[in-house]
C-alpha cells in the first residue's frame, strides 16, 4: 500500500474539503472527499484522498484530536504527502484551533518545520510581508473581520501564530525566495540551529510565486495552508489514471439553498432574482415563533422546476434575528436547509446547489453520503460532486464568498447541459 496516495488532506469544513478537492482533481488527479474519517473502502487507483472535518470552530482539543486521528488515516493508507488545508482567511482569534492542529502534526510525525501559506490569490486572499489581505485591504480591515464565527481582527500571520502556537514563524519575501532553492534553505537551516521546531510564512500574493514556493519545498512531506498551492502546476503529481468522471445528469429538478450572509452570495441570489428565477425567503424569526415550517417552505416552492430559498440577509438585519439567539436560530436555519435538501433528492431532485459552508455541512451531514467523486469546477474551489452512493445526483457545495455574480445559473447549466463554468 506505501506509495499509493500522492496527497493525503485534511481540511476544516466540508466547503474547505471540496474547494481542496477541486483543485487536486483539476491537477489529474482521481481524487475522493470523504465526510468525516472514513469507514469505506478507497476506490482504486485514487491519487488523492481529502477528509472534510468539522474543526472550524470545534474546540481546540477535539480539533486536534479529529486532525490527528485523519493525518493518522492517510498515512496508513500509504500518502506520500500530508496537507492541512484551512480556511484562506485564516482564524485569527486566540482560541483559533490552526495554530495546535499544527503543532500536533509537527509533534506527531516529528517534523521540524512546515509551510504556513493561506494564500489564494485567485480569490483575492494573498500574503505580503507576512500579513493576510482579502482584495487587498488588510484582513481585519476588511468585511470579513467581523464573521459570526471567526471574527479575524489581525492580519499578522506571525502575531496570530504567536497567540495559538508554541512554536516560532520565520517570514521569508518574495525578494528572497527569488534568490533561490540553496539560498533560501541556508537561510532556513540557521533558523532551525536556534529554533527545533518553526513555521515558514512565505510571501504569495501572485499565483506565479506558488512556483517559487514549491520549487524549494514541495517535497515536504507535510504542508498546511489554503488551497492556492495545491492548484500550481508544481504541484502536479503523476496520477495513477486519468481523472475523468460524467457531471453531467437529465435536467429533472433544481434545488438551490443559501444560508450565507457573505457580500458574494447577496450578489449571486440578487442576479439569480433579476433574472427570473423563483425563489423562496427563509425568514428565521418565522421559522422561530412557527409562523413557518418545512413542509409550508415545501409547498411553496415544489412546483418549480428550480427554486432558491434563501435565509441570506444584510449585516443590519442579521444582528437584529441574532438577538433571539445567535446558536438556536443557526441550528434552526441549517437544520431547515438540510431537511429541504433531504427531501428533494427523496422527490427525484437531480441538483443540489448550496451557498455557505454552514449551510453545506448541514445539508451533506442531512444526505448521509460518506464518499464524494469529483468532477470539474463551476469556479475556483467549486466542483461538481457525486456521491459514490447516489451516482444520479449532483451536487455543488461553496464557501459563501466564492463563485461569481450568476454563479447559481452556471451551476445548474453546469450539471444539466456540461456547460463548462470556470
Amino acid at each position: 500500500m506505501e506509495g499509493k496516495i500522492r496527497v493525503g488532506c485534511i481540511a476544516d469544513d466540508f466547503t474547505g474539503a471540496s474547494d481542496a478537492a477541486s483543485f487536486l482533481r483539476r491537477q489529474g488527479m482521481k481524487t475522493v472527499l470523504f465526510n468525516g474519517l472514513p469507514e469505506e473502502k478507497l476506490p482504486e487507483n485514487c491519487d488523492a484522498i481529502v477528509v472534510a472535518l468539522k474543526s472550524r470552530t470545534a474546540p481546540v482539543k477535539e480539533a486536534v484530536n479529529d486532525s490527528i486521528q485523519a493525518l493518522k488515516w492517510m498515512k496508513a493508507q500509504g500518502a506520500v504527502q500530508l496537507y492541512i488545508k484551512y480556511c484562506s482567511t485564516f482564524d485569527s482569534t486566540k482560541e483559533g484551533n490552526i495554530g495546535p492542529i499544527l503543532d500536533a502534526a509537527l509533534e506527531t510525525f516529528d517534523i521540524p518545520y512546515t509551510l504556513v501559506c493561506p494564500s489564494l490569490p485567485v480569490n483575492g486572499r494573498t500574503v505580503k510581508e507576512g500579513s493576510l489581505f482579502v482584495n487587498g485591504i488588510p484582513l481585519h480591515e476588511s468585511h470579513m473581520k467581523n464573521h459570526p464565527l471567526t471574527p479575524m481582527w489581525a492580519s499578522d500571520i506571525t502575531v496570530l501564530m504567536k497567540e495559538q502556537s508554541k512554536y516560532p514563524c520565520m517570514k521569508l519575501s518574495i525578494q528572497e525566495l527569488r534568490e533561490g532553492k540553496e539560498a533560501v534553505l541556508a537561510k532556513v537551516e540557521k533558523f532551525a540551529a536556534e529554533h527545533p521546531r518553526f513555521y515558514i510564512v512565505p510571501d504569495y500574493y501572485e499565483d506565479a510565486h506558488a512556483e517559487l514556493i514549491l520549487g524549494i519545498f514541495g517535497d515536504l512531506s507535510l504542508m498546511t495552508g489554503g488551497s492556492g498551492l495545491l492548484g500550481a502546476e508544481a504541484f502536479r503529481k503523476k496520477a495513477a489514471g486519468e481523472a475523468k468522471e460524467e457531471m453531467t445528469v437529465p435536467a429533472e429538478k433544481s434545488l438551490l439553498l443559501a444560508g450565507s450572509c457573505s457580500k458574494a452570495t447577496l450578489e449571486q441570489i440578487d442576479t439569480y432574482q433579476k433574472a427570473g428565477g423563483f425563489s423562496v425567503h427563509v425568514d428565521p424569526l418565522r421559522l422561530l415563533n412557527g409562523e413557518v415550517t418545512v413542509d409550508s417552505l415545501w409547498e411553496e416552492g415544489k412546483g418549480a422546476s428550480k427554486v432558491l430559498y434563501y435565509s441570506s440577509d444584510k449585516a443590519d438585519n442579521v444582528k437584529k434575528v441574532q438577538e433571539a439567539g445567535r446558536e438556536k436560530v443557526a441550528e434552526l436555519l441549517e437544520q431547515t436547509m438540510s431537511m429541504l435538501a433531504q427531501r428533494a433528492v427523496k422527490d427525484g431532485y437531480t441538483q443540489v446547489i448550496v451557498a455557505g459552508g454552514e449551510t453545506s455541512g448541514a445539508v451533506t451531514q442531512g444526505l448521509g453520503y460518506q464518499s464524494y467523486l469529483i468532477g470539474e469546477s463551476v469556479a475556483p474551489g467549486v466542483p461538481v460532486m457525486t456521491p459514490a452512493g447516489n451516482r444520479a445526483l449532483r451536487l455543488v457545495l461553496k464557501s459563501g464568498n466564492f463563485g461569481q455574480p450568476d454563479f447559481f445559473e452556471r451551476a445548474v447549466k453546469m450539471t444539466t447541459e456540461g456547460k463548462r463554468g470556470e
